[in-house]
């Protein structure tokens, strides 16, 4: 199962985000759950959400970068559900074997994180990445949609697809020989 932890502050204002998840709701084996809609009071069901966590093979933060970063419940979420004795540390084995993917959508075109010390976009993946591997995760290579402030419908339907065939790829290669019907349909 895919569990997408999706964080977008503005749901209901995002075309890119909001079209990644329109292309991947259908697939079987895969739940998303909403931060900003679960928690507007950013209060964090964490047994809630350890309980989803245990269900999935693989994890996908899936957020807008927001000033080189996650958004601030993303954050929250990570400091509260990733707890010790759970996710890390002394019996925190809870995550170990999962995969984890970051899908991310950005303003900019990529040459707009070339910046810095480390001018390039993987190296936002970097703290996120960290966590995954920290928690016993098996990180994988990372989605981007860019440009999503300008790009345009056919564009939005093409990074949907890209997703889509992404996230079936991946359940049809960790699925059971009896689970073949997966992503058909």
């Amino acid at each position: 199962m895919i569990l997408i932890i999706y964080a977008h502050p503005y749901p209901r204002h995002s075309h890119a985000n909001h079209r990644l998840l329109q292309a991947v709701k259908d697939i079987p084996d895969v739940e998303v759950r909403s931060l900003y809609e679960l928690y507007p009071d950013f209060n964090i069901d964490i047994n809630a959400e350890q309980r989803a966590l245990a269900r999935a093979d693989m994890v996908v933060f899936q957020h807008p970068m927001q000033w080189y970063s996650l958004p601030p419940l993303l954050k929250l979420w990570i400091d509260k559900v990733l707890e010790h004795g759970w996710a890390y540390g002394h019996d925190g084995d809870a995550l170990v074997g999962k995969d984890c993917l970051w899908a991310v959508t950005s303003g900019g075109d990529e040459h707009h994180f070339e910046l810095g010390d480390f001018p390039n976009f993987a190296v936002l993946a970097q703290p996120l990445q960290a966590t995954a591997i920290y928690c016993g995760m098996n990180w994988q290579p990372y989605f981007a949609v860019h440009n999503t402030f300008t790009c345009n419908e056919p564009a939005l339907v093409a990074a949907g697809e890209a997703y889509r065939q992404r996230l079936v790829e991946y359940l049809m290669e960790h699925s059971e020989p009896a689970d073949q019907g997966v992503g058909h349909g």
